[in-house]
């Protein structure tokens, strides 16, 4: 079992269900998954930067990433129905506890002058989305064979009706927020 998964069993739960007075340990907010997602725009002229971006996700997460495609034609982008655009994983369970972990404890403390990411990037359903503007904060991307730096959405879906709830959840789960 993973460490985290372990502390919220052992230590978020109790402290949880205390503090927003849950009569049941299942109306506790739990993770439910983490959604990665790269756009590449520039993936419609040149595929081998598409290759290499999804590569790297795979490298960061542990799973193979999905190649996303254009749904719509756009002319002005010489964009065509069903073009690669991009690349996405969805974490679940085990992979998605371990990703948060070394999100929270190694990758953001990379960052340069990091100070906490922003409270206020919730979507009203407790769920939180983080960009991340390069991708060799994580330990795993050799520097050295890195391209081109590339950015990544983050987004943390929870179980949480409401903001609040989602964000004291991320709190205990260790995530840094500026406020």
């Amino acid at each position: 079992m993973p460490r985290l998964k372990n502390l919220f069993y052992q230590e978020i739960v109790p402290t949880m269900m205390k503090e927003f007075q849950y009569k049941n340990p299942w109306q506790v907010p739990r993770l439910e998954k983490i959604v990665i997602n790269r756009g590449l725009g520039e993936a419609s002229s040149n595929v081998k930067i598409l290759d290499s971006a999804a590569q790297e996700l795979a490298t960061i997460t542990g799973q193979k990433p999905v190649v996303t495609r254009a749904k719509k034609s756009v002319a002005t982008f010489k964009l065509r129905k069903g073009m690669p655009i991009g690349c996405m994983v969805t974490l679940r369970r085990e992979r998605m506890y371990e990703f948060f972990d070394r999100l929270v404890n190694i990758a953001l403390p990379r960052m340069l002058d990091f100070r906490g990411v922003s409270g206020r990037s919730f979507d009203g359903r407790g769920n939180y989305t983080l960009g991340i503007v390069e991708q060799i904060i994580f330990p795993e991307i050799d520097y050295d064979k890195v391209e081109k730096i590339k950015g990544m959405n983050i987004t943390i879906a929870t179980s949480a009706r409401t903001d609040r709830e989602a964000k004291r959840l991320l709190r205990l789960l260790g995530m840094p927020f500026q406020d």
